[in-house]
């Protein structure tokens, strides 16, 4: 029999999915029959699976210890850049991106990641301990293309991590983009409605009618200025869908400079551009300003404005 002590950022999973990411030699398989054999009690009471678990809880399994391995615990890594800062609470820290830093691991193999730097900062500062976790490993809740800027949340709680995600998933975490576009789009201010694929390894289509396999995609832009066939936008996602707004703005007839997926590859090379000028530089939470995890953030905004724009003569 092992014994756990629920911990905090423990508390609000269920108890085969704590005890899964606890004990990752244990196959669910095991697992599950141990369950229907009422092998494992909640507080000396037997539990179904899909019990969630509470601060304080002690939950005990009868199985033999060598499938109940404690996980290896996830090492901060060393040596890395520090991230840029934006905003740090006891929940949530917002950090900056910078151009061709990827979120996390990808195929170009780099060993540098936000989610490496996000890591490491919190090690050093003292706010996470992985030798004191059972279960949880402090995670970032939204991500960014390697080449495009800008605020990405990290958690530092299990609570904030479920909280934001849900909250994304409800459009409650207002994210906004500015961009400079290789032609200016048709009209000054429009919410464009489409259809979206992406398929792995290939660029993401647009279909303006429902299609099998497509999902819907909402996009607004405003043109906050334009000169010289060029145009600086204000873009809003109300979805949010892998190159969204570069496949987009393809569609509307006006890419993202520097985007040489799915832009002008000509304009991008006299411009002398490699990368898609593009920042998620606005943020904001919707909660209500008590009773909510996020309250003190009611009313506040965090944005800064990217260098490109005055690199082009966008001043604002």
């Amino acid at each position: 029999m092992h014994t756990f002590m629920i911990a905090a950022n423990d508390a609000g999973q269920r108890a085969d999915k704590f005890l899964l990411k606890a004990c990752p030699k244990l196959p669910k398989s095991l697992l599950y029959k141990t369950f229907r054999k009422k092998d494992v009690k909640l507080n000396g009471r037997r539990i179904p699976a899909e019990t969630f678990l509470k601060t304080g809880d002690v939950l005990q399994v009868y199985l033999p210890d060598d499938v109940l391995d404690a996980a290896p615990k996830k090492a901060a890594p060393k040596h890395l850049p520090m991230p840029e800062i934006e905003y740090e609470d006891e929940q949530i820290v917002i950090l900056r991106k910078p151009v061709n830093l990827p979120v996390h691991a990808d195929g170009q193999g780099s060993a540098d990641t936000l989610a490496g730097r996000f890591l490491q900062y919190l090690t050093e500062s003292g706010a996470y301990d992985a030798d004191a976790e059972q279960s949880f490993t402090p995670a970032l809740c939204n991500r960014l293309d390697r080449n495009t800027e800008g605020f990405v949340i990290g958690a530092k709680t299990a609570e904030a991590l479920r909280t934001v995600n849900e909250m994304i998933r409800e459009n409650r975490v207002i994210k906004q983009y500015l961009c400079i576009t290789a032609g200016i789009p048709p009209k000054e201010h429009d919410t464009v409605r489409a259809y979206h694929r992406r398929l792995e390894s290939r660029p993401a289509e647009l279909s303006e009618v429902p299609r099998e396999g497509f999902r819907e995609i909402v996009t607004e832009y405003e043109v906050l200025q334009k000169h010289d066939c060029l145009a600086l936008l204000l873009v809003t996602l109300h979805t949010g869908r892998t190159h969204q707004i570069r496949v987009q703005t393809a569609a509307l007839h006006c890419p993202v400079l520097g985007d040489n997926r799915y832009g002008n590859r000509s304009v991008n090379a006299r411009c002398g551009e490699g990368h898609q000028l593009l920042a998620a530089c606005l943020l904001r939470f919707d909660v209500p300003d008590e009773g909510h995890l996020l309250s003190h953030l009611h009313g506040k905004s965090f944005s800064y404005t990217p260098a490109f724009c005055r690199k082009y003569g966008f001043f604002l």
